[in-house]
C-alpha cells in the first residue's frame, strides 16, 4: 500500500518518546500487546503477572520528545512513503479520520487519541509499559503505545510476513479497542476468558472494526486504492496473533479455554467481516457466544 503523495499528515497526533528512559515494571491496557508478551515471556522461559485490562497503576505520561523532528518531517504522504515513523503518522490520520467521520453519522462525537511511539520503556495510565508487551490501548489516558520494534517481533518471532499493511492492521486494531471505550464497551474487570469469552469477543470487534476502517481508509484521503496483497498482509498478521498459532509455538498444546484473543481463523474471520461489510454495524461478535 502507499499514500497520496500530496496527502497532509498531521504529525500533532502521534508522540514521540523513543530514547526518553528505561525502567521496570510492565502494566497494559489491553489489545494485541497482552497476548505477546505472554508469549514472549514464555518462549524465554520467564514469568510476568499481568493487571486486568484498563487496571490502574504508575501514573500519568511523559512529555513528548523534544529532540524529535517528526512533527518537522512527517508532513506529506510523500514523506509516509519513505519513513516508518512518518508511515505511522499516516496510518492514525487515517484511522482517526474515518472514525471521526463515522460518529458524526450517528450523531456522536468522535475524541481523538494520540498514538505514543516509544523504545524500551515508557510510562502510562496503566503503568510502566516495556517494549515486550507490544502495542496496546490504555483507556486511563485514552492512548495508543507502540516500540516500533515490535513489527520485527512479529515477524521473527511469530512468522508473519509483516508488510506495511500488517502495520496498519495492528494500528486500526488498537483504535478499535479506543473506539469501544469511547462506547462504554471495554470492561474494567477484563472480562471471561475462553474462546467464546468476552475477552475474546471484545478482541475480535477491534479486529473486525480494523477491516472497517481498512475498507473504508481510500475515503479518508490519506491512502490509495488498497490491494489484493495489502489485505493478504494484515489477515497474514491476524493469523499470526491468534492464540492457538501463539500457544502452539510457545507451549507445544492448544487450550480454547485459556484464549482471551481468539483463533487465528476467528481474527482472519471477524477483520474479513468488516472489511467486506465496511459497516461497524457488522461487528457484534456476542454471537460466537450463542
Amino acid at each position: 500500500m502507499s499514500f497520496k503523495p500530496d496527502a497532509q499528515l498531521d504529525p500533532g497526533q502521534v508522540q514521540d518518546r523513543r530514547g526518553m528512559g528505561r525502567g521496570g515494571g510492565i502494566a497494559v491496557g489491553g489489545g494485541i500487546g497482552t497476548l505477546i508478551v505472554l508469549a514472549i515471556f514464555l518462549l524465554t522461559n520467564g514469568q510476568v503477572a499481568l493487571p486486568a485490562p484498563g487496571a490502574g497503576g504508575g501514573g500519568g505520561g511523559t512529555e513528548a520528545n523534544p529532540s524529535s523532528d517528526i512533527n518537522a518531517a512527517c508532513q506529506t504522504g510523500e514523506i509516509a512513503n519513505q519513513r516508518e515513523d512518518c508511515r505511522i503518522v499516516g496510518y492514525v490520520n487515517s484511522i482517526q479520520d474515518y472514525w471521526a467521520d463515522a460518529f458524526a453519522a450517528s450523531n456522536q462525537q468522535y475524541q481523538p487519541a494520540d498514538t505514543v511511539l516509544f523504545s524500551d520503556v515508557t510510562q502510562s495510565g496503566c503503568g510502566t509499559a516495556s517494549s515486550q508487551v507490544g502495542p496496546f490501548y490504555c483507556p486511563p489516558d485514552q492512548l495508543v503505545f507502540i516500540d516500533l520494534s515490535f513489527f520485527e517481533v512479529l515477524e521473527q518471532q511469530f512468522g508473519a510476513e509483516g508488510g506495511p499493511f500488517a502495520q496498519a492492521y495492528v494500528l486500526a486494531h488498537e483504535y478499535g479497542h479506543h473506539v469501544q471505550n469511547l462506547l462504554g464497551l471495554l470492561s474494567p474487570q477484563g472480562g471471561t476468558a475462553g474462546e467464546t469469552g468476552t475477552q475474546v469477543q471484545i478482541e475480535l470487534m477491534a479486529d473486525c472494526f480494523a477491516g472497517v476502517w481498512a475498507k473504508n481508509a481510500e475515503e479518508t484521503g490519506f491512502i490509495r486504492p488498497l490491494t489484493r496483497d495489502d489485505i493478504a498482509q494484515a489477515l497474514d498478521a491476524a493469523a499470526a496473533v491468534g492464540d492457538d498459532r501463539i500457544q502452539e509455538r510457545t507451549q507445544g498444546q492448544v487450550t480454547p479455554h485459556t484464549w482471551t484473543h481468539g483463533s487465528s481463523e476467528q481474527r482472519q474471520e471477524w477483520f474479513s467481516t468488516g472489511y467486506d461489510s465496511g459497516d461497524p454495524g457488522s461487528c457484534d461478535t456476542s454471537v460466537i457466544a450463542d
